[in-house]
């Protein structure tokens, strides 16, 4: 069965590693038009650029797309994605997938399979997704966000610094040089959060409504303020990583390489 949800897709003109990303062009067509063809390619009742640049909203226009302009002083995408849905009278179940304007190679399947995990679970407020770390250098790594899952798949926690920590492989002298192990101790599951989300409208409400919270500053980490708040994440586990995103000048030439060909 079909789970109805809307595909909102927050793009900023402005970035500091690659400004104007998201009318780069890619085969001929700006970026966010192909992050727009990918929504268009699951079953989304509803898509919905957001965005506070008319240079982003003539482009997303050119694709048939529907806009919101959006204000300029949001501080997080959970933000922006409340202002649309509050814009736009969806009511409080609606389930809304965040599509980030950078992702045009995003399976369709994936949108699908996290708005079934939330409206198979109306107990939990958001859903995402994580993938396995296998190198050590990915775990070490502060821009790899990582979690920590319980046994019924909810998030227990996100950080930037490598968790679980493996007292008896690490110990305290890796800590303290800050040097990656050769490799990473077996059995033990570590995992890499990837940056999607599926939300009620109820929750994205209260989330926008709610100060930061003091762990979300520190780690500069969205959702950590859902679980200062009490609201449960539930986290689907894939066994592939989808095809990054376009963060750098390289993984524009990568994607134009690979959606040229």
């Amino acid at each position: 069965m079909r789970i109805p949800f809307k595909v909102v897709i927050p793009a900023r003109f402005a970035s500091t590693r690659l400004p104007g990303k998201p009318l780069a062009e890619i085969a001929g067509r700006p970026l966010i038009a192909h992050v727009i063809g990918a929504a268009r390619r699951s079953s989304a009742s509803q898509i919905v650029v957001a965005t506070d640049d008319a240079r982003v909203r003539a482009a997303a226009l050119e694709a048939e797309a529907e806009v919101v302009m959006t204000r300029e002083d949001h501080a997080s995408g959970t933000d922006r994605l409340a202002e649309v849905a509050e814009t736009l009278g969806w009511p409080d179940e609606t389930i809304v997938l965040n599509l980030q304007g950078d992702e045009p190679q995003i399976p369709a399947s994936l949108l699908e399979r996290l708005a079934g995990a939330l409206r198979a679970r109306p107990e939990v407020g958001l859903a995402t997704a994580c993938t396995a770390i296998h190198e050590s250098r990915d775990l070490f790594d502060p821009n790899v966000v990582k979690c920590v899952l319980a046994e019924d798949g909810l998030a227990l926690t996100f950080s930037r610094a490598p968790i679980p920590w493996v007292r008896d492989a690490f110990g305290p002298a890796l800590w303290e040089m800050g040097a990656p192990p050769a490799a990473l101790p077996a059995g033990v599951p570590f995992l890499r959060h990837l940056g999607l989300y599926a939300y009620r409208v109820s929750t994205l409400r209260r989330l926008s409504a709610a100060p930061q919270a003091s762990l979300e500053r520190a780690e500069s980490l969205e959702q950590l303020r859902a679980l200062a708040l009490g609201l449960s994440i539930h986290v689907t586990v894939l066994s592939q990583a989808p095809p990054h995103g376009v963060d750098t000048p390289e993984d524009l030439e990568r994607v134009r390489a690979a959606l040229e060909g």
